[in-house]
């Protein structure tokens, strides 16, 4: 049985502002906890029956977890080269998808902790066929696409909350209460960590009373910017048209392919916030 682990830090016991998250002392502390509170997963997949766990780091350039410290029994994604983001490693030999530490959308709960859309920077909301989705949804209909049920989510109560909207059966655990986008009542990181193990193992253990969420095509993304320059310029695809000053739209037959697309995207509005595309001589 093969489980795959999405991991995010926002979410994790302890976190409470984007400072903490930062390349200083502060973040050090933070990828530690963040690598416990995903061997807790680990552990909790084992104990309930999986023969092999992959986890793919999914913060910022997706190199957080430290591989020193990792469960030894499971292997580790790491690095921000990737064609599917926060899913790279995902298909249909995997059984069931876990989130450990993830976050809610921008465009959410006012009292989800750090929240956005994949990237702060540029993205205020995203739908995929009208709906509004954060990046557990997101990822889950990507899943669903290989029929991978979706089974264990982390993060704070609000998260929680909006991800049971879509994904009402998935087993989870609360790692904090939302006060503001930047605080944050917290609970003990050990704590967390045992209440992870028995529930990622509770996941696993009823796995097949999961069914997978899958959204049938085509697939219509709509995407709101922050910035009108970032719109402008993922214009750059010729499948993409502009549905506001700030919103573009793009529609693809399936899942897999509307996903890369919308990433693509993602990357062409970043790179374009501050004006920085350009002609690049070699």
């Amino acid at each position: 049985m093969k489980i795959f682990i999405s991991a995010d830090i926002e979410g994790i016991s302890g976190v409470a502002t984007n400072v903490q998250l930062k390349k200083n002392d502060e973040y050090q502390r933070f990828r530690k906890l963040m690598t416990e509170e995903v061997n807790a997963a680990v552990r909790g997949a084992f104990n309930g029956g999986a023969t092999e766990v992959v986890v793919a780091d999914g913060h910022g350039n997706m190199s957080n977890i430290l591989i020193e410290e990792f469960d030894e029994r499971a292997r580790l994604i790491s690095g921000s080269n990737r064609v599917m983001c926060q899913l790279e490693g995902l298909d249909e030999t995997v059984d069931a998808m876990m989130f450990v530490g993830h976050h809610g959308r921008e465009s959410g709960s006012e009292r989800t902790t750090i929240s956005h859309t994949l990237a702060g920077i540029c993205v205020k909301e995203m739908k995929v066929n009208g709906k509004v989705v954060g990046e557990t949804e997101l990822n889950a209909g990507a899943a669903g696409f290989y029929h991978v049920p979706s089974i264990f989510i982390s993060g704070d109560d609000a998260y929680v909350d909006e991800v049971k909207e879509t994904l009402p059966d998935v087993e989870s655990v609360v790692t904090k209460r939302g006060i503001d986008r930047f605080a944050a009542d917290l609970r003990s990181p050990k704590q967390v960590h045992k209440e992870i193990e028995e529930k990622a193992e509770a996941a696993v253990q009823r796995l097949d009373t999961f069914k997978s969420y899958e959204v049938p095509g085509p697939i219509t993304f709509d995407l709101t910017f922050k910035g009108s320059q970032q719109a402008l310029m993922t214009t750059t695809i010729p499948t993409v048209e502009m549905t506001g000053t700030e919103s573009v739209r793009f529609t693809c037959q399936d899942y897999i392919t509307a996903y890369k697309q919308m990433w693509g995207l993602v990357i062409i509005a970043m790179s374009a916030t501050n004006g920085v595309l350009g002609h690049v001589n070699a």
